[in-house]
């Protein structure tokens, strides 16, 4: 009877919600939104919904993107997610010039700043490295191998990050750790040396990001995690500088049940683009669906009072409705909707970030009946 009812949780464990991500061009030039495998990309520039060249094989996503990326000079994009591939495109052309295959499903993904490398984190702990150097826009699609760069030994890596200098490549996990590591020149070689850890969250480090000052161009790290606090680091130290206790809203959009499963936003335009989503939902008439919203107010000030959040109407985000169609499947969708996502979301993420504690017959069942096994080739 017990082993019924684990193989019954984990059945249903086998299709896992997936919440909506958002990326923005560093220049705004374009966005981009994943839901479940969809790929949506929309130009800012030319006002114009993107399609997406793929000849690699197999063409497109198969299954949910956990992780979408541009590059810091906008010229390259990443996704990757629950069907072990990478896959590299150009932010121009918007052509798949690569693919990659990970042995196992990938969880966080990052460009190097001057674009040569990308690297992969899969839900093992591993962080893998592609050497893009002989690959330009223009060529057939090229499939690449990726290499051992380093690892967190059996914990799942929940974000990367390069170092505002190149220097390091930052890795966070679910067992609350952050580690700094050098960035080497030759990193398909692997990265053997640790800078530091930065430690003291309490649960899981779900997001890492850089503040850059004139003083400090080389950056302090943020780090938000699940113990509702964001964190201010000295990467080189591994010391904490400051701790904000998150226990309110910060911005309210009234008359709706909004709470952003990811946000993303740009280096030039002072805007804060989120949305709110999430696919493979059970039990439900929509199978998918994504809000989009925008924040202005976040343009750089020398004092924080001066800075005034307000949420644009739909008219006045960068392509209009025209985007809005493009990037949620609709122009407006049923807020009743929205409680449901953010509910399935909620328990998706706390199924895959804190940790639990397995009997010796369940943890042997996991093991006959994971998906995941290396393939003998």
């Amino acid at each position: 009877m017990e082993e019924k009812q684990i193989e019954e949780k984990e059945t249903n464990r086998n299709v896992e919600v997936a919440p909506a991500l958002i990326a923005v061009h560093p220049n705004q030039n374009s966005v981009a939104v994943a839901i479940g495998s969809d790929l949506r990309v929309y130009d800012l520039l030319g006002d114009c919904a993107v399609s997406l060249p793929d000849d690699s094989s197999p063409p497109f996503h198969k299954d949910s993107i956990r992780a979408i990326r541009y590059g810091a000079n906008g010229k390259l994009f990443v996704s990757a997610g629950d069907d072990k591939v990478v896959k590299i495109w150009s932010a121009e052309s918007w052509k798949c010039i690569s693919a990659v295959c990970s042995e196992k499903r990938v969880s966080a993904v990052a460009i190097s700043n001057d674009g040569q490398h990308v690297c992969f984190a899969d839900k093992f702990g591993v962080v893998w490295v592609v050497d893009l150097r002989d690959i330009n826009g223009n060529q057939a699609v090229v499939d690449k191998k990726a290499a051992p760069l380093l690892a967190h030994y059996c914990s799942i890596i929940t974000s990367l990050e390069f170092s505002p200098d190149g220097q390091f490549i930052i890795s966070a996990d679910r067992d609350f750790k952050i580690r700094v590591t050098v960035f080497p020149k030759g990193p398909l070689d692997g990265a053997h040396e640790i800078q530091s850890f930065c430690l003291g969250h309490t649960e899981f480090v779900s997001c890492l990001d850089f503040v850059c000052t004139v003083d400090y161009p080389q950056g302090y790290l943020v780090s938000g995690s699940g113990d509702s606090t964001v964190r201010l680091w000295d990467i080189i130290s591994g010391s904490l500088l400051d701790t904000c206790e998150v226990g309110a809203k910060v911005v309210s959009i009234k008359g709706e049940n909004f709470v952003p499963t990811n946000l993303g936003s740009s280096s030039s335009s002072g805007l804060l683009w989120m949305v709110t989503g999430a696919a493979n939902l059970p039990r439900f008439d929509h199978p998918s669906a994504s809000r989009v919203k925008v924040i202005s107010g976040f343009k750089k000030s020398s004092s924080p009072e001066a800075v005034e959040a307000n949420v644009l109407e739909d008219d006045d985000i960068p392509g209009g409705v025209k985007m809005l169609e493009k990037l949620q499947g609709s122009a407006s969708v049923e807020e009743k909707v929205f409680v449901t996502v953010a509910e399935a979301v909620k328990t998706a993420m706390c199924n895959l970030l804190i940790k639990k504690q397995y009997s010796v017959e369940k943890r042997e069942f996991r093991k006959s009946t994971r998906n995941d096994k290396k393939i003998k080739q």
